[in-house]
């Protein structure tokens, strides 16, 4: 298949190993590449330059989704330049008031940013390791351009993921990071612990918004010693994350651990119940819970808090990973 190109002018070759030999056509996550080392494989995709697929010996360490799918409920994608939600997509900084687009238009709120969607070029592949980047333009509600890149790692110890932005703009840039893996389950959800090392929740309105916190001590949102999911139902966004001596942050699904580094100061934990069923095992509500790393906040453009502000030519990093245990 070597110098063999679909009718989109990208080699075969490009593709993961699943890939039908005959295509003709890109799958709806563009390209794909697939990076292993010591039993782990993951499947990175060109939409949005996120993870489709993390496996241990060929079974599920993250929840994706088949390769003639689209992920739904943000599976695996990267959410830059803010995640979580904005309200009303309104925000003012530095005097100047923008307006993102709604991309959830029910509840009126500008979600995950801008780059879900957009094509994600290969930097570097090798055998256990990819480079990922994409350059975010100014653009209306959102006047800066930034580089952007996505580091995969694999070793004995599971996946390790870096995020980069660096503002090329003139001025300063504020900015947010987050990513939205899904832990997979190897039984039942309702009988699988969950450890979210988190002494603060905030509390939600019906628009998934911030409207104030509370400690999660004597509530059932208390998940720093681990409890049975059971009927739990969680589409929560939890801070004060407790750290090792090493820095990182712990948080588990079974035997599934999600860790991050002080870049990244709250947990956003959604147990899927809003998820449509899926085409794929795993991907339906009830099947896994998404415990997604973010830098900021929900609504942090209008809030400030925890928003990182990059003056011109500085980057911003973050690291967290994924293995099992």
């Amino acid at each position: 298949m070597v110098g063999t190109t679909s009718r989109h002018g990208i080699p075969i070759s490009a593709y993961a190993a699943d890939m039908p030999a005959d295509t003709t056509s890109l799958p709806p996550t563009g390209r794909q590449w697939r990076i292993s080392h010591s039993g782990y494989s993951a499947t990175l995709v060109e939409s949005g330059g996120g993870i489709r697929e993390l496996t241990l010996d060929g079974a599920p360490v993250l929840s994706g989704y088949a390769l003639d799918e689209v992920p739904a409920g943000g599976r695996g994608q990267v959410l830059m330049p803010w995640p979580n939600r904005v309200r009303d997509g309104a925000w003012t900084f530095d005097g100047q008031r923008l307006q993102l687009p709604l991309s959830e238009p029910a509840l009126r709120n500008a979600s995950h940013g801008l780059v879900r969607w957009a094509s994600w070029h290969e930097v570097s592949v090798g055998e256990a390791d990819a480079v990922l980047g994409y350059r975010l333009m100014a653009q209306s509600g959102y006047p800066w351009t930034l580089d952007l890149t996505m580091a995969y790692s694999l070793t004995g110890e599971g996946l390790t993921v870096t995020a980069r932005a660096t503002n090329l703009s003139a001025s300063p840039a504020p900015f947010a990071a987050g990513s939205h893996p899904y832990l997979a389950v190897a039984g039942d959800l309702g009988s699988t612990p969950l450890t979210v090392p988190a002494g603060r929740r905030l509390r939600l309105d019906d628009r998934k918004l911030p409207v104030g916190s509370d400690p999660v001590g004597g509530t059932a949102y208390d998940l720093r010693e681990g409890v049975l999911v059971g009927d739990l139902v969680v589409d929560d966004c939890f801070g004060d994350l407790s750290r090792g001596d090493d820095g990182l942050a712990r948080a588990r699904l079974g035997d599934v651990e999600l860790w991050v580094d002080a870049s990244w100061r709250w947990l956003q934990v959604y147990t899927g119940d809003t998820l449509p069923s899926g085409r794929s095992p795993g991907t339906g509500p009830r099947e896994s819970v998404a415990i997604e790393p973010m830098s900021a906040p929900p609504d942090a453009f209008s809030s400030g808090e925890d928003l990182v502000v990059l003056e011109p030519g500085a980057s911003w990093s973050g690291r967290f990973g994924v293995r099992r245990v």
